[in-house]
């Protein structure tokens, strides 16, 4: 189930979420959305419907010190409030002894990460992203649209969702929006 895409341009992170909910052959389209703001950070989520709800409602973001490398942060102080918050709702399992949550991409001061359900942390090379069944067919329509300095990120992310929707079976319109606010660099004096 599942398309969420993401743009990181000009210090805002834009991202898209499809209203598919999926559960062997039976689809429904949900009302609550995959995609949310949370603070600064924005959010998307696939694998459980718990765990976006858990993360929206329950997650409390750690202030980020801007002395601390923002990568260094999502895997010493991001991740530990993810898993504590999962783990309180009910959510974390431990499958051969590791312990496991799910996907979900977070844009963060102007950047974009992808989080594995093994807690792992990514940041990829491209200023796009995607996660869930829908992923494949969306990068391969953002890597293309990207391109295209005409379009907005939102065109390019409601494209590039069209394309999931048309592929592949997990993939449902409405699709949700939301960016954060631009991250702007506070310059000492």
């Amino acid at each position: 189930m599942t398309c969420i895409a993401a743009i990181a341009t000009g210090g805002v992170v834009h991202m898209m979420g499809d209203s598919a909910g999926v559960a062997g052959l039976d689809l429904s389209l949900r009302k609550d959305n995959k995609v949310f703001r949370a603070g600064n950070v924005v959010m998307g989520f696939t694998s459980s419907f718990r765990m976006g709800q858990l993360l929206q409602y329950n997650l409390s973001v750690p202030k980020h010190h801007p002395d601390v490398d923002l990568f260094t942060y999502m895997v010493t102080e991001f991740i530990p409030a993810v898993r504590n918050c999962l783990k309180s709702g009910g959510y974390a399992r431990i499958d051969n002894n590791e312990e496991r949550g799910g996907c979900f991409l977070v844009g963060i001061e102007g950047r974009l990460f992808q989080i594995e359900s093994d807690f792992q942390v990514g940041e990829s090379h491209y200023a796009f992203d995607a996660v869930g069944c829908g992923a494949p067919y969306a990068l391969g329509a953002l890597s293309i649209l990207i391109e295209d300095k005409s379009r907005t990120p939102e065109n390019m992310l409601s494209r590039a969702l069209l394309q999931a929707e048309r592929f592949s079976a997990g993939v449902r319109r409405p699709f949700h929006y939301e960016k954060t606010n631009p991250f702007q660099v506070e310059v000492s004096s």
